[in-house]
């Protein structure tokens, strides 16, 4: 394959990296350097193992979530080479491919670097994928395009070898506005966009995070001008590079640091390093570094007759209503692809890298919600847009509503997943576009945000959704049932995340059931004007427990379906390997 280099982005990757990998490869199968060694060395490399034997994840850092048409064909020849024809979209912005032999890791990782895109550091103890709101520029009218900081932040941070050996993982996440639309309170480092007096600059948190201790992020810098962010950045790392534990993986985030050493004593080391930083002569914000997107044509208002047809359809509306939003550049519309819990073959990666540059400005964007983000489409093209997207099937109405649920991989390939998450997300989102009697509830309870993870470590961030539910079991006589723990009342809010309460648990296959009856009762028993997440967040859990008490009941006449997890026609057996997220 023969892909001209980027015209919009310059390039992420390096050959020098996939050279060294190889090597390093051979050192490890000539016994040169131990198993430990090398699992540590492909971990910073993208190279992740699964519970199947002999066969990696492969992880693709998309920065910011942007990709080019070349890093678009590039990942669709991956998929469709090693990825057994897919790839799937992360909550941090990554692409990811399942079931690779390690004997063709090298060649996907060639056919990525000629799109431009790397897997380095996108696992591992290293600065993980920096992810950005996808609207950034084009519905941040009230602050300012934060992604070109975030793409200054990559370049400072990728490669350094200070920046890449850490504890554990660090995280970063740029917002547009105080909604905190990027997770920057469940972030290592959160930088939310600001203006001050006409300066730029953003309000800094840091040591947020989530797994089965989640801890809301504090603010390091109310105001931190943009032209300092490189340093105030360094110096977290560097006091996490410092303080981490390295004796313990699992008490080794930067959350950790924090409530070891108490917020005063922690905010104060930071400040210390920001001004060593500062001292030794700090990092110049180079945004020359950061190559422009084009400038759109104007918008035209011409519109074929084919395009006035299209838009009177219902099935066209929908999708309208439901999956674009009009910018802050007049004539313009952003459009969001919804892909079925992040899944996306090879032939829609290709489509969407034709359309980008037929209708958009020439990029896709990945999306924290696993989808995919189309902007600067004028305005009239829309139906013509919907038409190409429809015949490769990326026009399902319903992105980011209540049934377009996110989920982790789970037991489907993860060492450390309890159950099928991803079965059990397929299944909540198929009650809800299907159950015509539904179809009210679902329509009144739209912005409820479901998120489902096959563990208590919150891949699928379970904690900060309205109605979330992690994987578990639960043993009755000498049998085991795959069950869902319910965290109700997640979210964000003015004072940053809110983690949802543990109320119940509900055996996996009746999990639709819960979700359709909690959402009934939002209709039935909401406040004039309030929003599901205000509704969840004060129902109580008596309430909910009652509700779902049935559903939650396991007893030795339980049909033997329900010992089945989603998916499988087996007894369930809890599966968990030697997980590498902390290794």
């Amino acid at each position: 394959m023969t892909l001209q280099p980027s015209v919009y982005l310059p390039r992420f990757s390096d050959p020098a990296d996939i050279d060294e990998f190889v090597a390093t490869l051979g050192r490890f199968e000539r016994g040169e350097i131990s198993s430990e060694d090398f699992r540590r060395y492909r971990l910073t490399r993208g190279v992740y193992g699964q519970r199947q034997e002999g066969v990696q994840m492969i992880r693709v850092k998309l920065p910011q979530g942007v990709a080019s048409p070349a890093a678009l064909e590039a990942l669709a020849t991956v998929a469709e080479r090693w990825g057994h024809g897919y790839a799937n979209v992360t909550t941090r912005q990554n692409l990811q491919y399942h079931f690779v032999p390690m004997a063709d890791v090298e060649a996907a990782m060639r056919v990525l670097d000629e799109g431009g895109v790397t897997t380095r550091e996108a696992c591992g103890n290293t600065v993980r994928n920096v992810t950005c709101c996808p609207f950034a520029g084009v519905h941040s009218k009230a602050t300012f395009d934060v992604a070109p900081y975030g793409e200054a932040i990559t370049r400072f941070l990728l490669r350094a070898p200070w920046a890449n050996s850490l504890p554990r993982k660090f995280k970063i996440a740029l917002s547009c506005g105080p909604r905190d639309c990027a997770y920057g309170a469940i972030n290592d480092v959160g930088l939310v966009g600001r203006v001050v007096d006409g300066v730029k600059g953003f309000r800094m948190t840091v040591a947020g995070g989530l797994s089965t201790t989640p801890e809301n992020a504090v603010v390091f810098f109310d105001f931190v001008a943009a032209a300092d962010v490189l340093d105030a950045t360094e110096a977290v790392v560097r006091v996490f590079d410092r303080h981490g534990n390295r004796e313990n993986k699992h008490r080794a985030r930067l959350k950790y640091v924090l409530r070891k050493m108490g917020r005063e004593k922690f905010l104060t080391a930071l400040r210390d390093e920001y001004a060593a930083v500062k001292s030794r002569g700090g990092t110049a914000l180079d945004l020359a570094v950061v190559a422009p997107l084009p400038a759109p044509p104007p918008p035209s208002t011409e519109a074929s007759d084919a395009d006035r047809a299209t838009q009177r359809t219902a099935a066209y509306l929908a999708w309208r209503a439901s999956n674009t939003f009009t910018q802050d550049q007049p004539g313009y519309t952003a459009v969001l692809t919804r892909h079925a819990l992040g899944h996306v073959t090879a032939e829609q990666l290709r489509v969407l890298a034709r359309l980008a540059t037929a209708y958009g400005d020439g990029t896709v964007r990945t999306t924290i919600d696993q989808n995919f983000a189309l902007r600067f489409v004028p305005h009239h093209r829309l139906p013509a847009l919907y038409a190409e997207l429809d015949a490769a099937g990326l026009a399902r109405p319903g992105a980011g509503t209540v049934s377009d649920v996110t989920t982790c991989p789970g037991a489907e390939s993860c060492n450390l997943a309890v159950t099928a998450s991803r079965q059990v997300g397929a299944s909540i989102s198929a009650r809800l576009d299907g159950d015509a009697a539904l179809a009210e509830v679902v329509a009144l309870a739209k912005d409820t945000v479901i998120k489902v993870s096959g563990c208590p470590n919150s891949c699928g961030q379970h904690h900060i959704a309205d109605l979330g539910w992690h994987g578990a079991v639960r043993k009755v006589g000498d049998r085991s049932a795959p069950v869902y723990q319910l965290h109700l009342g997640g979210g964000f809010d003015a004072q940053g995340a809110r983690f949802g309460r543990q109320v119940i648990k509900v055996p996996a296959r009746r999990v639709d059931e819960a979700v359709a009856r909690l959402l009934t009762l939002y209709a039935k028993e909401r406040r004039d004007g309030e929003a599901p997440a205000d509704f969840f967040a004060r129902a109580t859990n008596e309430s909910v427990s009652a509700l779902l008490a049935d559903l939650a009941h396991l007893d030795e006449q339980t049909p033997d379906e329900v010992f089945l997890d989603l998916g499988e026609t087996r007894d369930f057996k809890v599966s968990i390997g030697a997980g590498e997220c902390a290794a």
